[in-house]
């Protein structure tokens, strides 16, 4: 067995109605004015009520602030910092998406003052600490609740990334409670996004490990087990419940084992229209599936059983690709996904502009088990056009 690193966060606390402690919680870090990062539909539907009570219960202080918005300029970033410090607060809570969790932990870092949110971007930059960082996702899908990056836009199709471990939030709430409301399409997307973390951590050519292989698995069971109720029968906190988890694990596992050319391609994608994230990665998974499958099929092959249990498979691994690839577009078409970039609306003259900047996230694709060239880019774009 090789040599690896593995880091995740250390207190979880899981079950319907758990946002609820949340004020427990705070106190018991030491907290006595919090700042909280969320965006209107988390206030328009009500959903902060619980936590809120729970905050003045334990006599914290607490700043509202709902102003992010989904892919997060730097002018988000820096108008919620200056809120921040005006208020004095000693502990950051992300409540929300992806885009609320990500604000939340580089606000924990820049509050402090020790760096400027330009000198952080890349790979291990932060020098300093941060203030005490809670983590309440309100969508199964992200895994940005467990995950060391956060990922902010630079410019009108630019987006950068900041990684470091000090980014890993001190406590996580799942309360799925919280992700009943949520609409079926955003069940649907989100979930993919987060089986694609689960799928492209397991198969990740750099840095797969052990742990992160068994929580990929345990994140597929999950979340395969319960994506089509989810969707179908958004009141079931039993299927709301699995799909938090997962998406969680899947976070854990692709924080330690990274993604690779499933968001190398989506990225593009959201970019340039605007697509959600995990819509993006569900438009082009099943032709990348189909692309690695030469260099990763042994190891979709051990998926397939966890994804499409009791299903008789063929002993080709290269088969039991394809059909991995073929249940996943049935799978976006049966929970009312949109399956190609025409249905996008997308130009077929811009597949070479989009090709061209895929081939610019070498930071994931590096990680992808076969190499993508620019032809290769431009022929899954095409395949999902």
């Amino acid at each position: 067995m090789h040599s690896f690193l593995f880091n995740t966060v250390s207190d979880v606390l899981s079950g319907p109605g758990t946002s609820g402690q949340l004020g427990e919680m705070a106190a018991a870090m030491g907290i006595e004015r919090l700042f909280v990062v969320t965006d209107p539909g988390i206030i328009q539907f009500g959903l902060l009520q619980q936590a809120v009570e729970s905050l003045e219960t334990n006599n914290i202080a607490l700043h509202i602030y709902s102003d992010i918005v989904a892919d997060p300029p730097e002018s988000v970033v820096m108008k919620a910092m200056h809120a921040a410090q005006d208020f004095g607060c000693d502990g950051v809570i992300g409540f929300g998406g992806g885009s609320s969790m990500d604000v939340a932990k580089l606000l924990a870092v820049l509050i402090k003052g020790e760096q400027q949110l330009a000198d952080i971007y890349g790979v291990d930059q932060i020098t300093g600490g941060r203030l005490p960082l809670i983590q309440v996702p309100t969508t199964a899908g992200t895994g940005s609740e467990a995950t060391m990056v956060s990922i902010i836009t630079t410019g009108e199709t630019t987006k950068a990334g900041v990684v470091s471990r000090t980014l890993l939030a001190d406590k996580i709430i799942l309360d799925a409670a919280l992700t009943t409301g949520l609409p079926p399409a955003v069940t649907a997307a989100t979930g993919i996004d987060a089986m694609v973390h689960a799928i492209e951590a397991f198969t990740s050519k750099r840095l797969k490990n052990p742990l992160s292989d068994m929580l990929a698995r345990e994140a597929l069971r999950l979340m395969a087990g319960n994506i089509e109720t989810a969707v179908k029968q958004g009141d079931n906190l039993e299927a709301r419940s699995a799909m938090l988890l997962g998406a969680m694990l899947a976070g854990q596992a692709f924080a330690n084992a990274p993604v690779a050319a499933v968001h190398g391609l989506a990225y593009p994608l959201g970019g340039n229209y605007h697509i959600p994230h995990g819509l993006s990665n569900s438009l082009v998974l099943p032709h990348v599936l189909r692309f690695n499958a030469p260099e990763a099929a042994d190891l979709y092959a051990q998926l397939a059983p966890i994804i499409l249990p009791g299903q008789q498979l063929p002993d080709d691994s290269i088969a039991v690709t394809q059909i991995l690839a073929d249940y996943f577009l049935a799978l976006a078409e049966d929970l009312g996904l949109q399956t190609t970039l025409r249905q996008m609306n997308i130009p077929e003259a811009d597949l070479s502009m989009l090709a061209q900047e895929a081939m610019l996230q070498q930071r994931l694709l590096i990680n992808n088990p076969r190499e993508l060239t620019l032809d290769d880019a431009l022929a899954i774009y095409r395949q999902a056009f």
